[in-house]
């Protein structure tokens, strides 16, 4: 009986190393609250530092990594509680997870590097730009449909929970909890602006269901909450906005505009053919962009 076991336990070790391969250039970083940090580190070149959203991880890049590492070093981390980061109970902030992509940065030596955060991303690098900036290491930032306060008062935000709509907030909460996987499946839906495949469906809510649901909702509290719109005018680095509208952000395109117009080096590229994933949707249009913006810098 007991070699039974042995051998049924090396099979299934077996089966899951052919379903779920080793990624050998992945590595993890710890942070100084003992956090693992998943980052890849791929190509050479000028440095892009890719940072997802909202309880998304870094496989979302996936049709962008190797189109731009052809010509430039592409690094993607799991912001900690998401993807193959761990799942710690505490700094789940905006502030705390730019901190954690400090770890990154310093770990790596990067410098001379682009910035560019997707949604919930947004806001990590516009406060990796309060908190770091002066050290010289970052060259310019980029949002990629992005809402930095969504809390917000002003004629441009678009985010449902404009206005302070705490109720809201807390509704979505609720049906977050209740059934992660069909909250998940929903806001796949509203991700992509034609309707996606089901393997597309079955690959994004795998990915959205590896944040635990208390992670997610202590994430969206902080970021619902922090005003990083005011940081817009005071960027004084080249700063790139990707807009699209979608069942996310209805006018985003309009968003996006006036947010970009915010900074003063501020430059706005529409995605009209895209949804929130118009990296996704539209790869060729978001690679091509991003790469004469970094090579405008030279």
């Amino acid at each position: 009986m007991h070699s039974a076991k042995v051998v049924m336990m090396l099979t299934v070790l077996i089966i899951a190393a052919l379903v779920f391969p080793s990624m050998s250039a992945a590595e993890y970083v710890e942070t100084k609250d003992g956090a693992k940090i998943y980052y890849q580190d791929q190509g050479k070149g000028q440095t892009i530092l890719l940072v997802h959203g909202w309880t998304c991880s870094s496989k979302f890049w996936q049709k962008n990594i190797p189109e731009l590492a052809k010509e430039f070093r592409v690094v993607t981390l799991d912001l900690r509680g998401h993807g193959n980061s761990s799942k710690t109970l505490t700094g789940h902030t905006i502030a705390q997870y730019a901190c954690d992509v400090r770890t990154v940065v310093e770990q790596l030596d990067l410098r001379e590097f682009t910035l560019v955060g997707w949604s919930l991303g947004g806001p990590v690098v516009l406060s990796y730009y309060e908190q770091f900036s002066k050290d010289g290491r970052l060259r310019a930032l980029g949002l990629v449909d992005s809402d930095p306060f969504p809390f917000s008062q002003a004629d441009w935000n678009n985010h449902p929970l404009k206005n302070y709509n705490f109720d809201a907030m807390n509704a979505t909460f609720d049906i977050l909890t209740a059934d992660q996987k069909k909250f998940a499946t929903a806001f796949t839906g509203r991700m992509f602006k034609q309707k996606p495949s089901d393997a597309d469906v079955d690959w994004v809510v795998t990915e959205l269901t590896k944040t635990p649901p208390w992670i997610a909702i202590a994430i969206y509290s902080d970021f619902a909450m922090s005003d990083y719109a005011k940081t817009l005018p005071g960027v004084k680095i080249p700063l790139i906005v990707f807009a699209a509208d979608s069942g996310v952000y209805p006018k985003g395109i309009a968003m996006g505009k006036a947010l970009a117009a915010q900074a003063p080096r501020g430059k706005f590229v529409p995605v009209e053919d895209g949804g929130h994933m118009l990296f996704y949707e539209q790869p060729q249009k978001f690679n091509a962009a991003l790469a004469g913006f970094v090579k405008e810098l030279k």
